[in-house]
């Protein structure tokens, strides 16, 4: 087919209405930097304290209204006015527009009916060969263009008092009884927003077999091709240091073959290799605003900046060649590189020997150092077991910590270095690797467990607002072993390379749970709640309902065609052919006992016949799936032939999600790991 349909969601996370504020603004906006797409529909959603939301393309500074819509009004998607068609360096805007009157506390963005969201759903459609079928946008990256809003967005839409919105999260009408309100179930597009949020590896991509050295970095640039960091035929083992942390294999000299590959995410073909003779031990990697790599060489004890398209060598380096030190102008061991993409500062986690982090300004000059090594087994904020990995959360102004051997991410305010908050699940186990932050999503990986530890090697996926785990995911083609760097795009894409097994996997967003999605949130009308009820009974493994396992019963029959016939059909089936025969049997005998010899020929003709129809032969032959079709009460089911192809899908719905690896648990190991 020519045209691909889909949906982009604009969603803001980080919206704070104050108590009794009359007008608080919430605004999103991104730039569009894939292909044409046509907008032909849109549905906005927020709780009671949304007044309007708007929508709008800004081409050349001239805002084209997609819709404005309350909230308040019954839940549906609205046709737009006027076709609209978004393009390659357009910018998508939204803004929500609430009040706080009537509350005591701040109103933060949640999933509960006494927090807010702030959403507009865009329906279009492309080119199938360009299509993507989700997109998000929750950030607010031109910020200045609001100033030249339409007044529109800030005018409510008039709502009368019969047509406000009866769910849960929304405003009951006041002469309602109040006895009558019972807890609602979340909303279906808030359940789209969590639980169905789910990335699995994508198996038709190539890239698991490309087999670089260890992987220990990983990196998107601007254009979201993959960038890896890889050792080549160098490896970290029990050798490569001595207890003072100065590197025992100089001699090998440096890595003699590209280290930095830069790779197609399509089809896996490396577009661009650079990094030959440069490094020893490559650790993290990272790319600023401008697409300049950041490396660390944990042999080196160094931090390099590297243009990607200049072989002229580094444009920066941090740090004294092969000499560990603790100092303003040493490193030991460092292991990531985050640049601040408003102001430039460079932060990095130091590091397997040093528990700190350093931040630099953008020429380089130290600044200032925060952290110490942790001591006792409750870690106090601020104290560090290998600072592993960094994530900047730049519109908070917050830097996150993946602290390794404590098994947890700790997360700074960036201007005063206080310490904000922990997250910490114990599903983590005792290592957190990496870390990768897309606005409202925080994306981690976990390290092998320890003899006798129970917590898999796994992806995890969180509501960085809360904290909250709302998905976990592993591979299906080989095994995590020492997964080691993780990083998310902003479409639900994950990478994840692997330094034991020089193995990097791609992940995407479960197509099945985006049109499962897409479905709910109002494309397309289909009846599934009976499904889903089965599918979560049989998750849970809990005792049913009667009425639940009749829905149970009903659902395998779909599937399972041949193998579900009902007895009460079976035995009908059994039962009427007899009857018909000793019937048939009767009425002949008792015409040969009315006329014998010349009859006897018509006799044989007519009962002939009759048999003949009731096997289906000559004009007018009984059809058993005909003859009760015409009694009420009866269907042709169970006569036809059943298709497959419904229950095929169902039951690939069911099995893709229980989908279990084995796993076994390494033998105890002296801690910190090296990588």
């Amino acid at each position: 087919q020519p045209l691909i349909a889909g949906m982009y969601l604009m969603m803001s996370v980080d919206t704070v209405i104050p108590p009794g504020e009359k007008v608080v603004n919430s605004d999103i906006s991104c730039h569009y930097k894939t292909y044409p797409m046509h907008v032909f529909a849109y549905r906005v959603h927020t709780h009671h304290l949304g007044k309007v939301v708007s929508g709008y393309r800004v081409r050349n500074g001239q805002w084209t209204l997609i819709g404005r819509q309350s909230p308040q009004l019954p839940q549906a998607f609205y046709p737009v006015e006027h076709p609209v068609d978004v393009s390659f360096g357009d910018i998508l805007a939204a803004r929500c527009v609430f009040t706080g009157e009537g509350r005591t506390e701040a109103t933060h963005i949640g999933g509960t009916s006494i927090d807010e969201m702030c959403n507009l759903y865009i329906m279009y459609y492309m080119e199938a060969k360009h299509a993507v079928s989700f997109m998000t946008c929750t950030q607010n990256v031109a910020q200045d263009i609001f100033r030249t809003i339409p007044p529109e967005a800030n005018i409510p839409i008039p709502v009368k008092s019969d047509m406000v919105m009866m769910h849960g999260h929304h405003k009951e009408t006041e002469n309602k009884d109040k006895t009558a309100l019972l807890p609602q179930p979340k909303r279906e597009e808030e359940e789209v927003l969590d639980q169905d949020f789910h990335v699995e590896e994508a198996l038709d991509w190539p890239g698991v077999f490309l087999l670089p050295g260890q992987v220990s970095g990983v990196a998107l640039d601007s254009k979201n091709n993959l960038v890896i960091f890889h050792r080549g035929d160098h490896v970290w083992d029990g050798n490569s240091f001595d207890s003072k942390f100065v590197y025992q294999q100089r001699g090998l000299g440096p890595i003699e073959e590209d280290t930095i590959l830069v790779i197609d995410p399509n089809n896996a073909a490396v577009l661009h290799s650079s990094g030959k003779n440069l490094f020893y031990l490559p650790h993290g990697l990272s790319i600023d605003k401008d697409g300049n790599y950041w490396v660390t060489d944990v042999a080196l004890h160094q931090v390099f900046k590297l243009d990607p398209n200049s072989k002229e060598g580094p444009l920066l380096v941090l740090g004294r060649s092969m000499q560990p030190g603790s100092d303003q102008n040493h490193f030991c061991q460092p292991t990531d590189v985050a640049v601040d993409p408003g102001t430039g500062a460079i932060y990095v986690s130091d590091g397997y020997c040093n528990s700190r982090i350093v931040q630099f300004s953008p020429t380089g000059k130290f600044i200032t150092q925060w952290g110490e090594e942790s001591s006792g087994s409750s870690p106090k904020p601020g104290q560090f077991s290998v600072p592993h990995s960094l994530a900047l959360v730049p519109h908070l102004r917050q830097l996150c910590v993946a602290d390794r051997e404590n098994g947890r991410i700790q997360c700074f305010k960036t201007d005063t270095k206080e310490f904000v908050r922990e997250i910490k699940h114990a599903s983590f186990g005792r290592n957190v690797f990496a870390i990768s932050y897309i606005p409202g999503l925080l994306f981690a990986v976990n390290g092998k467990p320890f003899f006798g530890d129970q917590e898999p090697l796994q992806g995890f996926v969180m509501n960085f607002s809360t904290g909250e785990i709302i998905d976990v995911f592993k591979p299906l083609r080989k095994h995590f072993d020492m997964p080691h760097d993780i990083v998310a795009s902003e479409d639900g894409t994950v990478y994840i390379g692997d330094a034991h097994i020089n193995t990097v996997w791609k992940f995407t967003l479960n197509e099945k749970m985006e049109h499962r999605s897409v479905k709910k949130a109002g494309i397309e009308v289909q009846e599934i709640k009976e499904a889903e009820a089965v599918v979560e009974t049989k998750m849970d493994n809990k005792p049913t309902s009667s009425e639940l396992q009749k829905i149970q019963e009903k659902q395998k029959l779909i599937k399972e065609p041949g193998s579900g016939v009902p007895v009460v059909l079976i035995t009908t089936l059994l039962v009427i052919p007899v009857v018909v025969l000793l019937a048939i049997a009767i009425f002949i005998r008792w015409k040969k006992s009315r006329a014998f010899g010349d009859s006897e020929h018509k006799l044989e003709a007519s009962s002939g016949r009759v048999l003949g129809r009731f096997r289906g032969k000559g004009s007018g032959g009984l059809n058993l799936g005909n003859f009760f079709a015409s009694r009420k009460g009866y269907s042709r089911k169970g006569f036809d032939r059943l298709s497959t192809e419904g229950s095929d899908q169902e039951k690939d719905e069911d099995d893709g999600s229980e989908s279990e690896e084995e796993y076994s648990a390494p033998l105890p190991a002296p801690p910190p790991p090296s990588s």
